[in-house]
């Protein structure tokens, strides 16, 4: 009743509202338009990698964005080499194995992270770390062979 819940409510809605819904439309169809085209993500990807890596070795800095940018790389590989259940974990089957009999359950391989949410967060965080560069506020002075090391 008080216009503030996602259904029903749309008159009570600002332009600017409207406008900011409509964008996000827009943008979840060319989202979705890109999904079958996995070649030219991964280049676009690409890309936005050597943009940011082409700045940051310009102006010498920003060597913290680039060291968790590179520790949430690794958290979304590891998320995406991984299964979405561990065989070793799940005792509903009595153990791992492959299926040696016709009758055996084949069990493909479900990673959990698919491939589309891996390319869409790691162009997105190559996006973010991007622009975080603009910032000096986010350029920390650092011994960057500290950072190597750890």
């Amino acid at each position: 009743m008080d216009g503030g819940g996602s259904g029903g409510g749309g008159d009570m809605a600002t332009p600017v509202q409207k406008r900011a819904h409509e964008a996000w439309r827009v943008y979840k169809y060319y989202l979705d338009k890109t999904t079958p085209h996995s070649t030219y993500r991964w280049i676009g990807t690409l890309v936005v990698f050597l943009i940011y890596c082409l700045r940051v070795f310009s102006i010498h800095g920003f060597y913290i964005i680039s060291y968790g940018l590179g520790i949430y790389l690794l958290n979304l590989l590891i998320g995406f080499l991984s299964p979405l259940v561990d065989p070793e974990l799940d005792a509903s089957d009595g153990g791992a194995s492959l299926p040696t009999r016709g009758s055996d359950e084949f069990k493909p391989f479900i990673r959990r992270l698919p491939e589309f949410k891996f390319w869409y967060s790691m162009t997105k965080a190559f996006c973010i770390a991007f622009l975080m560069t603009f910032f000096s506020a986010f350029d920390v002075p650092v011994f960057w062979p500290i950072l190597l090391c750890l």
